[in-house]
């Protein structure tokens, strides 16, 4: 960037905090929303009430300070030919050395009476930009709908809206076009460089909701082009995997297996059932097994797991399952642990906190290739960790790892089979859209006899009755779990703790009742008596903390009670919740919330009490957070999207998928010569990340 008209070394480092170091950045650097200034109004004739943009100059400032020093207020008095406005900032003094008289400014902000003085109008906190004559006859920052990017220190939108334009009327005309012109006739979209144009400087009569919805026609074209660029070299990942012939072909009903699926006490569902004939035909096909496993809380994905690991076993080979967290890597090696009692196979721990003798034993076991379940995390991707014949890679929890860490532990083995596990039930589409390259199951039916769960919310004065609800299903023989954020009080926190808070009870609340503990800084062996001593009934309410998130299934647990919901996110109460109503006895999950609760913590518990479906909410997890959040897709290793979102431009994303199929399936390497540009676009999109073939 630094060698174009008009960006010296100190702007090209302004740019690279925007993350734009090639003029293909600038150009997709789209602004974050549009102001329609071609209907200035005077400031005589501005309405309390509403969000206006006006054009004024700067008549007077003045920082007002409180008597304590606590509070600053910056004012303006500006105005046009027609009036005056007050204009007010709070707590940013610094525009003090930025505004000076006689300034022309452009403001946007709501229009208020002045509260204090009753009469009066006037903008607090409004955004600004500072104009000059040039600009102003320019017609670049005013007079028309005009675009409004993302800042950075030294670097407002008014250089950048400029530098954009420059470079649009330079380099547009020369931008190659990377659809096939079918796909551009077809879906009726812009050409590539009239797109560009528009979305930075929309045509007069462009909706203005529409721009800012990113739904105009020049967004739908940019955003079809990025979910095609995924797409496509998701499906090339996809053939890559599915060509590859030198994987291990399974014998898929040996006895390990026979005996595991007749030694469960209960019957598995239909999706259960489903999903693992899905699991063994990819297990006994020549080529390796890239499967996602989806499914709610509750509805036995471990369970499914644990059987492709015995076919691992029936055939000599080991199996491998990573977890994001030493917590969750635990808990999977006490649940799997319980399973394998009646089989003759080895259970193996690996993390980082294990003390250097079993570590050191445990990787003389993993090197020697015996059948064996090696359960760990990042731990399990170090060099010194060798595998004598891994032939299967679980994945729990996928999001929380990058692609990298992934490919990493299966080559561990030769070209084993990966099942990769997911707990967040997103819809089927955009599964698709982020997991493209992977086969989907779906398990989306809990188990029989499941008893509904009851969600009530309560604040502090409601406690008493929190504690009565406890107390009545203790009475009846039923368990309970009171989940704390924290293990320990502190000073700089008014937080209850796991450890202070079981004392409490079991001394002031329960005297009655006995409690147990556990917390992630126990010793395994603790844990793993207190989960025992839990499972058998010797413990009628355990005190935990988030170390129960996964893995614990006590069918007679009925009550959860999770203090300090409001310190929670929508997937981790709702995995806590998913801990009780695995019995046949109706279950209740209270959320105890501390006032004051913010507008988006009361969003997350009202949303916990109006909905079960973990799809629904997942949704709404989705919604508020956004895809790239939701998704993880910093680690992923997905190509950033820039203008699609995969939420919104659902639609679209399925018809960039059906076309990067059919494109596939008609020149699956790409070659032939109108799909050029298009190749030399999907290599610099993925960056690398695609070793099918070799763009030139």
């Amino acid at each position: 960037m630094q060698y174009v008209k008009g960006v010296g070394p100190k702007r090209a480092e302004w740019l690279d905090r925007l993350g734009i170091r090639t003029l293909e950045d600038l150009l997709y650097f789209l602004p974050w929303r549009y102001e329609d200034r071609s209907r200035l109004k005077p400031v005589a004739q501005l309405v309390p009430g509403q969000e206006l943009t006006v054009c004024v100059v700067v008549q007077s400032t003045h920082l007002t300070v409180t008597s304590r020093r606590r509070f600053k207020i910056f004012e303006m008095l500006a105005g046009d030919e027609s009036g005056s406005i007050r204009v007010k900032w709070f707590n940013q003094p610094y525009l003090q050395k930025v505004f000076q008289n006689g300034q022309r400014l452009m403001l946007t902000g709501k229009v208020k009476v002045n509260r204090y003085q009753g009469r009066g109008l006037e903008i607090e906190n409004p955004v600004y930009e500072i104009l000059d004559d040039e600009a102003a006859t320019v017609g670049l920052h005013t007079g028309r709908i005009v675009p409004v990017y993302h800042e950075t220190q030294g670097l407002t939108s008014r250089p950048v809206r400029s530098l954009i334009k420059a470079v649009l009327e330079e380099y547009a005309s020369r931008l190659p076009e990377i659809l096939p012109s079918s796909f551009i006739q077809s879906h009726q979209f812009p050409p590539l460089s009239e797109a560009l144009g528009r979305a930075h400087f929309p045509l007069e009569g462009t909706s203005l909701e529409l721009l800012n919805e990113g739904r105009s026609e020049a967004h739908r074209r940019l955003a079809f082009d990025e979910l095609f660029l995924l797409q496509l070299g998701l499906g090339l990942k996809r053939r890559q995997a599915s060509e590859e012939s030198e994987g291990t072909s399974f014998q898929v009903d040996g006895p390990y297996v026979q005996r595991f699926l007749a030694g469960l006490p209960y019957q598995l569902t239909g999706a259960q059932t489903s999903v693992l004939e899905e699991i063994k035909r990819d297990m006994a096909r020549p080529h390796p097994m890239n499967r996602l496993l989806q499914g709610d809380v509750g509805c036995g994905k471990t369970v499914i797991a644990l059987a492709a690991m015995m076919i691992a076993a029936d055939n000599g080979y080991q199996a491998a399952l990573m977890a994001p967290t030493e917590i969750l890597a635990e808990q999977h090696y006490l649940t799997v642990k319980q399973w394998l009692k009646p089989f003759n196979l080895p259970c193996i721990l690996l993390t980082s906190g294990r003390p250097k003798r079993e570590t050191s034993r445990a990787l003389k076991t993993i090197a020697a290739g015996e059948p064996a379940f090696v359960i760990g995390t990042h731990a399990l991707i170090q060099e010194e960790v060798r595998f004598g014949r891994l032939g299967l890679v679980v994945v729990d929890e996928q999001h929380k790892f990058g692609v990298m860490q992934r490919a990493l532990l299966r080559k561990k083995g030769v070209r084993p089979d990966v099942l990769i596990m997911t707990a967040t039930p997103i819809p089927r589409t955009l599964a698709l859209a982020v997991h493209g390259d992977l086969d989907l199951s779906v398990i989306d039916e809990l188990p029989k006899g499941r008893a509904p769960i009851e969600t009530r919310l309560f604040y502090e004065s409601k406690r008493v009755h929190a504690y009565a609800l406890l107390a009545g299903q203790a009475a009846e023989g039923r368990q309970a779990y009171i989940v704390y954020p924290l293990i320990e009080e502190s000073e700089k926190t008014d937080l209850k703790a796991a450890v202070q808070m079981a004392d409490h009870l079991q001394r002031e609340v329960f005297p009655s009742l006995k409690i147990g503990l556990l917390h992630g800084r126990m010793p395994m062996e603790e844990k793993e008596q207190v989960m025992e001593a839990f499972k058998n009934r010797e413990i009628q309410i355990l005190v935990a903390t988030t170390v129960i998130e996964v893995g614990i299934d006590v069918p007679n647990a009925t009550v959860m009670i999770i203090e300090h919901a409001e310190r929670f996110g929508l997937s981790q109460l709702h995995q806590l919740r998913g801990r009780v109503g695995r019995g046949i006895h109706r279950s209740y999950c209270v959320l105890m919330a501390a006032a004051p609760v913010s507008e988006e913590a009361k969003w997350r518990l009202g949303t916990m009490v109006r909905s079960h479906d973990g799809f629904v909410i997942a949704e709404e997890d989705l919604a508020i957070r956004g895809p790239g959040e939701f998704f993880g897709t910093r680690q992923s290793g997905l190509p950033e999207l820039r203008v699609a979102n995969i939420l919104r431009d659902a639609k679209l994303l399925e018809e960039a998928r059906e076309e990067a199929w059919t494109l596939l399936s008609s020149d699956p390497q790409m070659s032939k010569p109108e799909h050029a540009a298009l190749k030399a676009a999907l290599a610099r999109k993925w960056r690398g990340r695609l070793e099918l073939f070799t763009v030139s």
